[in-house]
Order: C-alpha cells, then sequence, then structure tokens
C-alpha cells in the first residue's frame, strides 16, 4: 500500500489530482503535472461525473463537427435517383402568394423523397382534355387529395403571377351559384366549381355544397392557413338557358384555358341576358302544358280549353302572389284553386265534359317534378344533407298543391255532396289512344321546355325524349300488362340515358333534357284521386292513390338517376379508362 507512488502523490497534494485530468488540462503528462503543482483546486471544486480517471488518456476529437445521421446511407452505396422530378408538398402552386418565407428543403429531401411518398412516387394520372369535364372533375373529386393529379398551367415569366385566390375563389363560389340556384344537383355543381379552381391553378381545394350554402376552402401547402370563402343561395328560379351558359363556360375555363378576366366578362354577360321567353309565353306555355295532361287521360278538345284556362288563371295568381312577397307554399296554394275550381264549376253544371280530367290537367302543372328528382338524385349520390332539404321542400309544396284542391273541392262538395262528376271511377276509365296520346305528350314537353326557359336548341330534343317516355311507358303498361310503377321507372330511365347522351354529346347540362322529358310521366291522376277521396271523407282510398303517386314520383326519380349512371358506367372517356380512375364511392356493406 504504502510503495505506491500515485496514492503517496495524491495524499501530499491533499486532493485526488483531478486538475491532471480537469478541463483546462492538456493531454501531455509532464504539462499535467506542472499544471497540477502550480494550481491547486479549491477544496469545494465539483468534479465531472465524466473525468477519465489518472493516467487515462482522452478520446480523441471527432474530426467533424456534425456527425452524420443513423439514417444516412452507408459508404459507398449511391441513392437511387427518382424517376422524374417531384416538387414538395410543401411548395404553393405557381401564381399564388403565401406572404411567408419559403420554407428550405430538407438535406436528401430530394433524393429521398417525402415521408408519405412511396419509393417510386405516386404514379401520375392523366385525364385527357377530350373526356367531358363533368367526368374529369367527379373523378377528381373522388380522389383522396394527395392522388389528385397537378393542374397544368402554362409557362410564365419570373414576374408573371398568376390569378389572385380571393378572385378565384368569388368566381368559383358565384358560378357555383347560379348552377345550385337554377335546380343543378349538388355533385355537378361541385364537380363545376372544382373545375375552375383547378383550372387556375389551385390544387388543395376543397367545394362544399348544400341546399342554401355555398363553400370552398383552399390551403396553399400543408403548413399555410386555408382561405375560405362562402355564398349563400336566397332565391331560385328556373332558367335552364342560364344554366346551358354557365356550363359552356365552365367549359372554356376547364377546357381552353380563358384567363380570369374573361371569365368574368362571360359571367356578366350570362347574368345580363334576359328570359329567351316573355311572361306572356309562360302563361300560354303553362295552358298548354295542363290542356295537353288533360288529354292525356280522356280530356276532348272542350277539355282541354277548360284545362288551359284554369291553368293560366292559376299561373296569374302566382306570378301576383310572387309579386307581394309571399313564400312559395301560398302560391302553389293559389295557384291549384283556379284549375280545381274551373272543374268544379263544369260538375255542378251537369255538363258533359269531365270535370276530373280538367282538374287532373292543372296539377301537371304544379307537381315539383324537378326538386323531386333533384333530391333523390343528392340522396343516391351521397349528398344526403341537400336531398333531404329538397326533398323536404317538394314534401311542402305538395302540400300547398293539396291545400289549394282540397278546399274547392270541400266547398264543391258541401254545395253538392252527390256530385257524380268528380267520381274518379267514372270520369277517368281506361283510356287507350297511342296516337293522341303521344301528341299530347310531346305538346306537354314543349309547354314544359317554355316554362323551363330552355335554348331553342334543346326544345327538339326534349320534345321527342318525351314522345319517347310516354310510347314506351304505354307499351308496358297498357301492352304488357307490367304495374304501372316499374313500367315508369323504365320509361324515365331511357329519359335519363338519352339525356346524359345527349349533354355529354354537347359538353352542357342534361337537366333539359331530362326534366321536361319525365312531364308525360308525372302522377297527375293518382295525386288527383287521393285527393278527391280525402273529400270525400275516403281516408283508406286517399292514402292508398297517394301512396300510389309517391311511389310512381320515386319511380321516376330512381329511374332518371339509373339511366344517366348506366350512361356513365359503359360510355367512359378512353382517357379515364387509361387512368383506371373511374368515380369513386363509399364501401359500405349492411349498412356499417
Amino acid at each position: 500500500m504504502a510503495s505506491d507512488p500515485q496514492r503517496g502523490q495524491r495524499n501530499s497534494n491533499g486532493k485526488s489530482g483531478d486538475s491532471d485530468g480537469g478541463p483546462r488540462g492538456g493531454r501531455g503528462g509532464a504539462g499535467h503535472e506542472a499544471a497540477g503543482e502550480e494550481r491547486k483546486p479549491a477544496s469545494d471544486e465539483a468534479h465531472s461525473a465524466f473525468t477519465p480517471p489518472l493516467g487515462v488518456p482522452y478520446p480523441p476529437l471527432p474530426e467533424d463537427e456534425h456527425p452524420t445521421s443513423e439514417f444516412a446511407l452507408p459508404a459507398g452505396l449511391r441513392p437511387e435517383p427518382p424517376a422524374e422530378q417531384e416538387g414538395s408538398a410543401f411548395t404553393p402552386p405557381a401564381g399564388t402568394t403565401t406572404g411567408q418565407t419559403p420554407l428550405p428543403t430538407p438535406v436528401g429531401a430530394t433524393a429521398m423523397g417525402l415521408a408519405f411518398t412511396p419509393p417510386h412516387g405516386i404514379p401520375t394520372v392523366r385525364l385527357t382534355k377530350e373526356a367531358p369535364w363533368q367526368d374529369r372533375m367527379r373523378t377528381m373529386l373522388r380522389m383522396p387529395v394527395g392522388e389528385r393529379p397537378v393542374p397544368e398551367r402554362r409557362e410564365r415569366g419570373d414576374e408573371e403571377t398568376g390569378p389572385a385566390v380571393p378572385r378565384v375563389l368569388d368566381l368559383t363560389l358565384r358560378i357555383g351559384e347560379i348552377l345550385l340556384a337554377g335546380g343543378e344537383g349538388a355533385e355537378d355543381v361541385e364537380a363545376a366549381m372544382f373545375g375552375v379552381a383547378h383550372a387556375y391553378g389551385l390544387e388543395r381545394v376543397e367545394p362544399t355544397v348544400t341546399f342554401t350554402l355555398l363553400s370552398i376552402s383552399y390551403q396553399p401547402s400543408l403548413v399555410d392557413d386555408p382561405v375560405t370563402a362562402s355564398r349563400t343561395v336566397r332565391r331560385r328560379g328556373v332558367d335552364y338557358n342560364r344554366l346551358s351558359a354557365v356550363f359552356r363556360l365552365v367549359d372554356e375555363i376547364a377546357s381552353e384555358g380563358i384567363t380570369l378576366e374573361e371569365a368574368y366578362r362571360g359571367l356578366a354577360e350570362i347574368r345580363r341576358n334576359r328570359h329567351p321567353y316573355p311572361s306572356w309565353a309562360l302563361t300560354v306555355a303553362s295552358g298548354l302544358l295542363s290542356g295537353a295532361a288533360s288529354m292525356l287521360v280522356g280530356g276532348g278538345s272542350l277539355v282541354f280549353l277548360a284545362a288551359a284556362v284554369g291553368s293560366m288563371l292559376g299561373d296569374r295568381l302566382a306570378w301576383l302572389a310572387s309579386g307581394r312577397g309571399l313564400p312559395e307554399f301560398y302560391q302553389f296554394v293559389v295557384a291549384a284553386m283556379p284549375p280545381a275550381a274551373v272543374g268544379l264549376a263544369f260538375g255542378l253544371a251537369h255538363s258533359s265534359v269531365q270535370a276530373s280530367a280538367v282538374i287532373t290537367g292543372g296539377l301537371f302543372a304544379l307537381i315539383p317534378g324537378r326538386a323531386l328528382v333533384a333530391g333523390v338524385h343528392d340522396g343516391l349520390t351521397g349528398y344526403y344533407i341537400t336531398a333531404a332539404a329538397r326533398l323536404l321542400e317538394v314534401g311542402y309544396l305538395i302540400v300547398g298543391i293539396v291545400v289549394g284542391v282540397l278546399s274547392v273541392l270541400y266547398i264543391g262538395l258541401q254545395v253538392n255532396p252527390g256530385l257524380k262528376r268528380l267520381n274518379p271511377e267514372q270520369a277517368l276509365g281506361a283510356y287507350n289512344e297511342p296516337l293522341v296520346q303521344t301528341l299530347a305528350s310531346m305538346l306537354l314537353a314543349l309547354a314544359f321546355c317554355v316554362l323551363l326557359q330552355q335554348e331553342r336548341h334543346t326544345v327538339a330534343f326534349a320534345t321527342l325524349n318525351g314522345g319517347v317516355a310516354w310510347v314506351v311507358y304505354g307499351a308496358l303498361a297498357n301492352v304488357a300488362g307490367i304495374n304501372p310503377v316499374p313500367a315508369t321507372a323504365i320509361a324515365a330511365g331511357l329519359v335519363g340515358l338519352f339525356g346524359q347522351l345527349l349533354s355529354r354529346y354537347r359538353y352542357a347540362s342534361a337537366l333539359p333534357y331530362v326534366t321536361a322529358a319525365i312531364g308525360p310521366l308525372l302522377p297527375g291522376s293518382a295525386t288527383y284521386f287521393g285527393l278527391l277521396n280525402f273529400a270525400q271523407g275516403h281516408l283508406p282510398q286517399g292514402l292508398t292513390s297517394l301512396v300510389q303517386a309517391a311511389s310512381l314520383a320515386l319511380a321516376i326519380a330512381v329511374g332518371v338517376n339509373l339511366g344517366s349512371e348506366v350512361a356513365r358506367l359503359f360510355l367512359r372517356a378512353p382517357g379515364l379508362l387509361e387512368a383506371g380512375a373511374g368515380r369513386r364511392a363509399a364501401k359500405r356493406t349492411r349498412g356499417f
């Protein structure tokens, strides 16, 4: 123990000799000893737990102050080059400014890719411009945000910037407002809004459509705050001429790449354009529609005239109520009264005029078939909130019709309880005149086109489509003996199929080719039978007739939607087939 020289030196110094290995000492032995003798640390000096013992050399300092990450590639192994140059997900689109300093590119990000990027990159989805823009936009809407194809932008100079984001969002909302107010389905409105924003270089954009509210959100990158804008649809009007013009404008934006200023000028011209038909023409068309509908159920020339007069009186009363600011519910109430009053007057006069045919013809012009088809279409495509709101609107309008007709019928039955002219079994018996009914259905579709303010070049197609629908229905229901509900669904399916084909051929909306053509299939007689039975106190028979009317209406809506889906299913564009990117739907089985 005493022979240890180091131990004796430590005892003589009074300390453990930490000064030899402290931070202030050098690496050599002689320097350590001199420093230890010249400076003796205080008794309360702290000692590092990582100080090596006396005589143990310090480890060598690293040659590089920035050590290599454990995720770095081993020496001699070259990284695999990417298939194509990929941009970072944090890079804002060209033509937009975020107001922040761009983030530096991480070391190795070019070679290794982003954290969520597959090893060989995301495959490019190419959607040919020869496909209708509706198909392209629906396809991209069903894709996840990270898989959507990047918008194609033209080359710009260093000083040239793209359109401002708020202006693009404002234009998108204005276009969506016109489409939604015109009765377009929520899916097509979203596709149009997404197409406009995508055409002007906004990648991370999400439009949202409800019954009265439109909103759109754009996020420049994952680290930037989103920009959100919204617009409320307060007034609705039927003008398919304006609807078609907006579809052409969206097609020019999405396919031809017109500038933002040109798009605004085009939208201003669409808003300034007047309706193609004056108000008196709409009133005459309403009378022609009711007269043609009365001929479908067996009315003659006098019935045609009586139904037309009653419908035109109702139309004028509805215009008056609208001018006074009354809601649509009361407009339908007052519009349903004159046709019922005219039919009741003929019944009370004991004339040979079929009063039931007069009232049935007046109901054809009031049944909200357009809103019903749009509501069922939204429900079938997954827009349940908008579908519920549309169907609720249909319910209110039908209740308005019921109130107007029942008020008149109740008064008439109180005056003459034994009124036989209104008996549905006697008034509207089996009537099967194919030529007369086909001509009447085409006249009804023609009048419907005028009421919907359609473009003149679409009237002929819609009129022919309505005649085909009635021929198919008559062949199935009257000749083949098929139940009216499936026969109506099949005929409406052909209407939807032909309408979708025509819209794809003309790159336009399918509503002008479909809405007027389903007019002959509307359940006017079943609705009248239910109301009459209610007025006579026959509740079971009335409920049965109204359930049949509701079944026919749903058959029309489902058939139209199914025909459109069949057209999209079997007539997809080549670019979409090559990309393998169809319109994806939710995968749900057994309700969970």
